[in-house]
């Protein structure tokens, strides 16, 4: 058995303090939460210092056409069956009223994360600039990151064997470029960059309109904010089936991206 097997066995079983302490010199290391690209303060790990990013998305430009979600996938490599952005699709009101809902979903890089805190080894951390990133050469997989998330936006990525989800696209936001998400939505829906800076659009717009976040109640602080959040969305969310529910059961995809559904009577 290879060590990255041993030490997912390791956190998977509980073991002791006692047996950490006979642990090897590298396992020692990773217990300690030590990142070497982080701490040899290397630009993709620190990020853009003074720099605080976040995402709008204005629903009242959505129309669900899923060019994110595609555009996603293709920059970012991600496994066929899923994703790291998804737009969900449900419908609204009561006949003959009954119109159309969207919400698009990713990692809300939380400004007090769930997920890093209980990172065994320090894979999962946010940066300097506040995204929130994996870095799979030193994940073990063991899948805290996933339970802690309260969004269900991280999902075990069946080529890596590593905890993946949304990063904002930092290999391209580190090279002044939108994320791939962002510079593809059809209907500029999807707004990204810096809140400290007065002059950029994501502040003019969550100072110039109401906004709100999802699962606010959760303590997070999700950095992705909402324009037209309507609250028949908000519910449905947690308590109805949605239509993409449907389909991506139909087809066989990972249940991360399923919302909670009501027992059939």
């Amino acid at each position: 058995m290879n060590e990255n097997n041993s030490r997912r066995n390791f956190l998977k079983q509980g073991l002791g303090v006692a047996t950490i302490a006979g642990l090897s010199a590298s396992s020692a290391s990773a217990l300690s939460l030590q990142n070497p690209g982080r701490d040899k303060g290397e630009a993709s790990y620190v990020g853009a210092v003074g720099k605080h990013f976040v995402m709008v998305m204005d629903l009242r430009k959505c129309i669900g056409c899923q060019a994110c979600t595609s555009a996603c996938k293709v920059e970012n490599a991600v496994p066929s069956s899923q994703y790291r952005t998804f737009v969900l699709e449900t419908e609204i009101g009561e006949f003959p009223d009954v119109r159309k809902g969207f919400l698009p979903q990713l990692c809300n890089h939380c400004d007090n994360p769930s997920c890093v805190s209980v990172c065994p080894t320090g894979a999962t951390f946010k940066r300097k600039d506040g995204v929130v990133v994996v870095d799979n050469t030193i994940c073990w997989g063991c899948g805290y990151c996933l339970s802690a998330c309260p969004y269900d936006k991280r999902y075990f990525n069946t080529k890596t064997k590593t905890a993946d989800k949304c990063n904002f696209c930092a290999q391209r936001v580190d090279k002044g470029l939108l994320p791939a998400c962002v510079e593809t939505c059809v209907g500029g829906a999807r707004v990204f960059g810096d809140i400290n800076d007065k002059k950029s659009e994501v502040f003019k717009l969550i100072n110039s309109f109401p906004t709100a976040v999802l699962k606010p109640e959760q303590g997070n602080k999700p950095q992705t904010f909402y324009i037209g959040l309507d609250n028949k969305i908000s519910e449905l969310l947690n308590s109805t089936q949605s239509l993409d529910d449907m389909v991506k059961k139909h087809e066989g995809i990972h249940a991360e991206w399923s919302k909670t559904m009501i027992k059939e009577m």
